[in-house]
């Protein structure tokens, strides 16, 4: 793994002492039931924060603590990491797609999408992606941002088909996000254009269209 792999070390040591294992026992483990050779100093400096295991180590020593590699992680914060969490392979996770191995490893490598909309919401499945984060692994997160700016400071509804084809989600739910941006960015700039009677502050119109996807994905859950 990379050094910027939140392995959680803390969380190792946790379950290794829950289990009443030593860290020559979790090796021992590792080594019997997945074929990883490993020093039990290396599973201390696991747990110590001064090394990481790489990707087939981490499986294993989910599985010699009995939990999942999720239990090992800190939140996940690229695709990488998130299939990391979920156990599964990159060339396992690209037949679950239906996408070709080395193109799904370019797209861990380089962080650009280059799937079809099908392609995406089988990820979204396969990895448990939270909408947000799904919009952001596929690339199309600042078309959405583009679409919902101009949906509030214009007719939402000529937009509404647009942004359903990018969200996953029943139409009626967009529409129903979609109307409540558009009012709250109305307050919003009214506010803006009478800050000292309002309960908005100056620039809170400008302000709202910088955060709309927080906004709307606040308003998708509601």
């Amino acid at each position: 793994m990379q050094d910027s792999t939140p392995f959680d070390a803390a969380a190792a040591r946790r379950f290794r002492e829950a289990l009443g294992l030593t860290p020559a026992h979790v090796a021992y483990g590792m080594r019997a039931a997945f074929g990883q050779h490993v020093d039990p100093r290396l599973v201390a400096a696991w747990e110590q924060g001064t090394m990481v295991p790489d990707e087939r180590q981490l499986t294993a020593l989910a599985g010699a603590l009995w939990c999942s590699p999720a239990h090992l992680l800190r939140a996940p914060r690229t695709l990488r990491e998130h299939r990391l969490a979920r156990g599964v392979s990159a060339p396992d996770l690209a037949l679950e797609i239906g996408m070709d191995p080395a193109e799904y490893e370019r797209v861990e490598a380089t962080g650009r999408w280059t799937g079809d909309a099908r392609q995406a919401e089988a990820l979204a499945r396969a990895l448990r992606l939270a909408l947000p984060a799904l919009l952001a692994f596929t690339g199309r997160e600042e078309e959405l941002a583009g679409l919902l700016r101009r949906a509030v400071t214009t007719r939402w509804q000529a937009y509404a088909a647009a942004v359903a084809r990018l969200v996953p989600v029943p139409r009626d739910r967009v529409e129903a996000a979609l109307r409540t941006l558009h009012a709250s960015y109305a307050a919003a700039s009214a506010g803006s254009l009478n800050w000292a009677a309002g309960a908005h502050g100056p620039g809170a119109g400008p302000a709202y269209l910088d955060d709309v996807l927080r906004h709307f994905w606040a308003a998708l859950e509601a």
